[in-house]
């Protein structure tokens, strides 16, 4: 597609009915010599959900935070309600009626609802000495906009997605009007999206103006009212609900068709690599995540693993490379028991690892894209001889891998965190992917991926598989745990609930089992 479909023009003609909120135009923002965000006009209207698509980097973060006063923009003016805006902080947007919820939450987990929406506009006194009023009235907002959450309950005990909630909530009580939300779905099941974006249109009925940052396109085309399309930071289509199918807007985000899905050899899995049973595991707050779970991964197979977030995924996969030791039960890889083992051991046992939070165990911000690729075979001798880093190896060996894994940019000597999410998540999946693992915990391995990254990981998944290798795959998206996976479980409570061929199952069966257990 090229971007002659739905042009993106410098200006747009709202519907009648639709107020005008915000009017960004020829916002330019540079980071040294890259331009993240060029000439950009956006108009926002009220009582609309606009949703913000692009490849990872294209500058939609970027684009939005100068909205929400994180960053303020080299070249460009931005009107709120007619009105000419500097935004220096948050506060200043706050201050206008602007608020983002962040792709990853900011809340106390410690402090109850209402401790966490009012933190920062009262004192800890008078929430103290006032805290039955305070509650109500927070509890007074939440009904208001039809949101079921108790003020008075600690977050640490809500499921992510009432949590997600709590955060909306908090821009509500601080009377925001235009809210932002990156990456809203990333950690939602199909059943809390579905509520999500109930919220939303709720909200927008009532006046607010709603941007969602995302890469998933099927709900885009479910929930945007309309749609700007960025590409190496500029704006290169707009359309409105139902201009544009899943596919053109794939390309205009990445400027050619998507190849076809990745589809492997149909044939009979290989003997058990990781052979788990009666593995309980601890969760944070001491309590059985894993409860007695029985399963195998075998060579040359996608094991998909389902379940609403808190069910158990994250404390399985964890065991399962040595990073949380189980209370019981057996981890048996190539007829060891590694079970309480480290993660070197499971590292030394060929077992790779895409964790669910790379910031925390995947790469050091801090270091370079060479350094960062080189973590595993440091270790394994591979750079080293008589105690010395061959530094040369390693830089030739990270140019290769940054081009062959479409890292942009592909500097071997660019700091890990100056990449963007997107980017540092192909960083990872090179350097697990190519070392040639005989089995590969991947754990969200394409949460806040754009749609070409996206495929161009389920391909290394599937070239993984298709060399023998076995893969656990765990996924809140169902299309692409039915698309990927040749077997799949579903997990419920710490409970395995449901087992089954992917080929024989759809997408009603496994949220059934996800939501309510049912499938056992």
């Amino acid at each position: 597609m090229s971007d002659s479909v739905a042009p993106a023009r410098g200006a747009e003609t709202p519907a009648p009915a639709h107020e005008t909120v915000v009017e960004m135009r020829g916002v330019t923002k540079r980071f040294g010599s890259l331009a993240a965000n060029e000439a950009v006009d956006l108009q926002l209207f009220r009582g609309e959900v606009h949703a913000l698509l692009g490849e990872n980097g294209a500058g939609k973060t970027t684009l939005m935070n100068m909205l929400f006063g994180l960053l303020r923009p080299d070249e460009g003016e931005i009107e709120i309600r007619g009105e000419r805006v500097e935004l220096d902080s948050p506060r200043d947007a706050l201050a206008h009626r602007v608020g983002m919820v962040h792709q990853h939450f900011m809340l106390v987990p410690d402090f109850s609802v209402a401790e966490n929406v009012v933190l920062g506009t009262r004192s800890s006194w008078d929430m103290k000495l006032r805290r039955r009023d305070v509650e109500s009235s927070v509890a007074e907002v939440a009904d208001r906009f039809g949101m079921a959450i108790r003020a008075d309950q600690p977050v640490a005990d809500l499921s992510i997605d009432v949590q997600q909630r709590v955060e909306i909530l908090k821009l509500l009580y601080a009377g925001a009007e235009i809210l932002i939300l990156d990456e809203p779905t990333a950690v939602l099941g199909p059943v809390e999206v579905d509520a999500l974006f109930a919220t939303l249109r709720s909200l927008a009925e009532q006046g607010a103006a709603i941007v969602i940052i995302t890469h998933k396109l099927r709900e885009v085309t479910k929930i945007a009212d309309r749609v700007t399309v960025l590409r190496h930071g500029k704006v290169v289509s707009r359309a409105r609900r139902g201009e544009l199918a899943e596919a053109e807007l794939a390309e205009a985000m990445i400027g050619h068709a998507l190849p076809s899905p990745p589809e492997g050899e149909a044939r009979p899995a290989g003997p058990a690599i990781i052979e788990v049973s009666g593995l309980t595991v601890e969760g944070d707050r001491g309590e059985a995540a894993i409860d007695g779970v029985d399963l195998e991964l075998r060579g040359g197979e996608i094991l998909g693993v389902a379940g609403v977030e808190g069910n158990g995924q994250v404390e399985l996969c964890q065991a399962l490379c040595g990073l949380r030791p189980p209370r019981a039960g057996s981890i048996v890889v190539d007829g060891a028991d590694l079970a309480g083992s480290g993660p070197a051991a499971f590292s030394d046992a060929g077992i790779g690892v895409v964790s669910d939070d790379r910031l925390l165990w995947d790469v050091i911000p801090d270091f370079t894209l060479a350094d960062n690729l080189a973590l595993s075979r440091v270790r394994a001798g591979k750079y080293s001889r008589g105690g010395l880093l061959n530094r040369r190896a390693i830089q030739r060996d990270a140019e290769q891998l940054l081009v062959d894994y479409d890292v942009r940019p592909p500097d071997p000597n660019a700091l890990m965190g100056r990449l963007s999410g997107g980017n540092q998540q192909k960083v990872v999946i090179a350097r697990e992917c190519s070392a040639k693992p005989q089995a590969l915990i991947a754990s969200h391995p394409t949460r806040g991926l754009d749609v070409g990254a996206t495929e161009f990981v389920h391909r290394r998944l599937v070239e993984l598989r298709e060399e023998g290798a076995g893969v656990l795959l765990n996924s809140t998206d169902l299309d692409e745990l039915l698309a990927l996976s040749d077997r799949i479980v579903v997990l419920y409570r710490g409970e395995v609930v449901l087992e089954a061929r992917a080929d024989s199952l759809d997408v009603r069966v496994v949220a059934a089992a996800m939501t309510a257990g049912r499938g056992a």
